[in-house]
């Protein structure tokens, strides 16, 4: 394992770590773009629903977020198919299957449906805890301070309250890695995208063990890797929070 001497793949007759290496940037570029996404749209929606709490605007985001939340990836997906590439053909049925991410980057049009099934999930479920993280900040005393000194409720709402509640943001982003891991596995093969997930669902067709065994190492390390990250990045949110400090 130190070595990352994974074993040799029955089925593909190629050593383990060298299949991993080749589909591990792939899924890479679809977990940046659909986690990008996915903060880029529920951090705004999130506030939105603050701005506008008890609203019909609250109301509608909030029962789309919980039925996207509580949709499968493999539904999302499939009726993303149906209706942009098959009715509408905007969008092509599968994802870019070529061999390197420069590839699969020329291609963006392909890249748009596995996106969006992968993202809706996180969508759904950072924008819940962006608009409760918000409410929470927005009763504390220091909020109360800001507006009894005059600043405006624009200055209150993104220079005091979003900073403090982007640590819950970046609690639940580390946190979330095994489910946005969970859900590429099945959104590349929803999409026959050719990354870590579509390996990993092959090797588990074919009882490829060592495949098997290599590619839930590396997601296991992806996991412990994002979780320590996401500490890291308390301190920069935060400048009260010093590690090491007494």
């Amino acid at each position: 394992m130190l070595h990352f001497n994974l074993g040799y793949s029955y089925k593909n007759n190629a050593p383990v770590s060298t299949l991993i290496f080749q589909r591990l940037p792939k899924t890479l570029v679809l977990l940046g773009l659909s986690t990008t996404f996915a903060l880029l749209v529920a951090i705004p929606l999130g506030i939105l629903q603050v701005v506008k709490r008890n609203t019909i605007v609250d109301y509608a985001a909030t029962g789309v977020s919980f039925v996207l939340y509580a949709a499968p990836s493999f539904l999302i997906g499939l009726l993303l198919i149906l209706y942009f590439a098959v009715d509408l053909r905007w969008f092509p049925v599968a994802a870019p299957s070529a061999s390197t991410v420069g590839g699969i980057l020329a291609d963006p049009r392909g890249l748009v449906l596995p996106v969006l099934t992968l993202a809706a999930v996180t969508v759904a479920s950072f924008s819940r805890y962006m608009r409760s993280s918000m409410m929470d900040v927005m009763t504390q005393d220091f909020i109360r301070t800001a507006r009894a000194k005059g600043a405006s409720s624009r200055r209150v709402l993104y220079g005091h309250a979003l900073r403090n509640a982007m640590i819950s943001i970046i609690t639940l982003l580390g946190l979330s890695i095994p489910s946005i891991v969970g859900g590429a596995v099945v959104t590349e093969t929803v999409f026959n995208y050719p990354g870590m997930g579509l390996l990993t669902y092959n090797a588990a067709l074919n009882l490829d063990v060592p495949l098997l065994i290599g590619t839930t190492f590396v997601a296991s390390l992806a996991v412990v890797i994002g979780s320590f990250v996401a500490d890291v990045l308390y301190a920069v949110v935060d400048p009260r929070i010093r590690y090491g400090s007494r």
